[in-house]
């Protein structure tokens, strides 16, 4: 399947009407770390904004909290206080009674929804997942919440796994896994793709190197991107817009029909992508190391961390 790059300032016929890519231009030194400290900590795990445009980012081994808050211009607030410390994916998610954080908690083999203060709400422990699969290990990287409530929850560092419980955390199925159909490969993340009705589920298949679609039963649907990609990690929506962390060593956005529309912080060079080890000293303006987790904010702006034992966080605006 092929995949056509679209400049930046390419113009597309949609439903009847001109429709303009967004350009993207990078914020510099967006973020100010907490007090104290040259960059925000040990990154190994997602951004995402609030309703606010509070911005949430996974930081592994603080004391403070496993996830700090920051204004929507990038100005350190606090640490979400007893929110674990190797809590490794997690989205935003709206509801009836206010937002709520779906986290995987990677070193304990759990999920947890806390509300935005870090207080856990809901715990689905180990226990709660079948014994079949959770006889193996459970490495879990990340979980989203379908319209209906339901939580699905992916063993990106396991067996690849994806398992569904409803809204209460009461186990439902299981499906995926690295056998047939699927064949997944450190599906690294999945998320709820509202863009679509019915909503689906986007699967971050990166050890395949492709991006996948399923239905919520678990079905495939089809392959969204598989050329030219670099190990997808993490995706956001915004709009028919998805943007996509490529761990090694990309930003991209896709439109709804899955074609590319944007390139950003490119980095070809051997040895510093797909690496926690890239020094500050090292890194390149605009250029990106490890990209792992990823987020548009309220105004389609990118915001993107990295996969980085000092902790990164990269800016693109959009216009």
């Amino acid at each position: 399947m092929m995949r056509c790059f679209l400049p930046l300032a390419a113009v597309v016929l949609s439903a009847g009407s001109l429709w303009a890519a967004p350009t993207y231009t990078l914020t510099p030194d967006f973020i100010v770390p907490p007090p104290g400290k040259a960059t925000i900590g040990d990154g190994h795990g997602e951004i995402r904004v609030d309703s606010a445009g509070l911005i949430y980012v996974s930081v592994q081994g603080q004391a403070e909290g496993g996830i700090q808050v920051y204004s929507k211009d990038g100005k350190y607030l606090r640490h979400l206080a007893g929110t674990p410390g190797s809590l490794h994916g997690f989205v935003i998610h709206r509801e009836a009674a206010g937002e709520f954080i779906y986290a995987a908690v990677l070193g304990e083999g759990r999920v947890v929804k806390m509300n935005l203060e870090g207080k856990t709400v809901l715990e689905i422990p180990k226990a709660s997942f079948p014994a079949a699969q959770a006889a193996a290990g459970l490495s879990l990287t990340n979980c989203d919440v379908a319209p209906n409530g339901d939580i699905y929850v992916v063993d990106g560092y396991g067996k690849d796994w994806i398992f569904v419980f409803d809204k209460d955390g009461k186990f439902k199925k299981v499906f995926g896994g690295q056998g047939e159909p699927l064949k997944l490969s450190n599906t690294h993340k999945i998320f709820i793709d509202t863009r679509f009705t019915p909503a689906r589920v986007l699967a971050c298949d990166r050890g395949n190197n492709r991006i996948l679609h399923l239905d919520l039963d678990g079905n495939l649907i089809g392959v969204v991107a598989d050329k030219d990609l670099r190990r997808p990690s993490s995706a956001s929506f915004h709009g028919d817009l998805m943007c996509v962390a490529e761990i090694a060593g990309r930003v991209s956005v896709f439109d709804k029909e899955g074609k590319l529309v944007a390139s950003l912080g490119v980095n070809d060079a051997p040895g510093e992508t797909n690496t926690p080890g890239m020094k500050p000293a090292q890194w390149r303006t605009g250029t990106v190391t490890s990209p792992h987790g990823i987020s548009f904010d309220l105004d389609g702006n990118i915001l993107e961390t990295e996969w980085n034992s000092f902790g990164r966080i990269l800016r693109w605006a959009a216009k």
